[in-house]
């Protein structure tokens, strides 16, 4: 009765562990190139501002070379509009919740991200007063990433816009991320 019992509490403490070793959390950051894409406004030219992305992600591995990777993420996008005049910049801080499949293409190192993302405007800083943003973005997201050890990782992503970014103008977020981050 007493080897029962110890392997019974060896098998839950093994199941635990295992457990453990498919889910992480971690943290990351990094560099925003973004941009608006459509849009024909006449005389506007729409260019790239460079801001910062930074949240939480976490890794849930279902398969050996396949895992889901949730992640939220405060992410400032928008553009620089050209030909109004003066330059303008427009740019709107989000809620970011990237839903991305991770497939490995090397064992636990070098792996293709794409996946849904749903963002929540949260603020928006423009050079004028416009209060034509929509509060909701949707988009897809798609990059690479490759794990430097098992905790640090670099990746780098493009996030196509897929709804409207203004009420009044045809334009979408564009947007190209390059991250760092660590895995606990």
């Amino acid at each position: 009765m007493k080897k029962r019992i110890a392997t019974l509490i060896l098998l839950i403490l093994g199941i635990g562990f295992s457990q453990a070793q498919m889910l992480k959390f971690g943290i990351k950051g990094g560099v925003n190139f973004a941009n608006y894409t459509g849009g024909d406004i006449s005389g506007v030219d729409f260019n790239t501002i460079t801001s910062y992305h930074a949240g939480v992600v976490s890794e849930i591995k279902i398969f050996e070379n396949f895992a889901l990777q949730p992640e939220l993420l405060y992410s400032t996008q928008g553009s620089e509009l050209d030909g109004l005049g003066d330059q303008i910049k427009n740019e709107l801080g989000y809620l970011s919740l990237p839903v991305l499949a991770k497939f490995y293409l090397t064992p636990n190192k070098f792996s293709l991200e794409v996946g849904p993302q749903f963002s929540a405007l949260v603020s928006e800083r423009n050079e004028v007063d416009t209060n034509d943003s929509n509060t909701f973005d949707f988009g897809l997201a798609g990059g690479l990433s490759y794990k430097i050890t098992d905790g640090i990782f670099v990746s780098g992503r493009y996030v196509a816009g897929l709804t409207e970014a203004k009420k009044d103008a045809d334009v979408k977020n564009s947007v190209i991320q390059f991250s760092v981050g660590f895995l606990f």
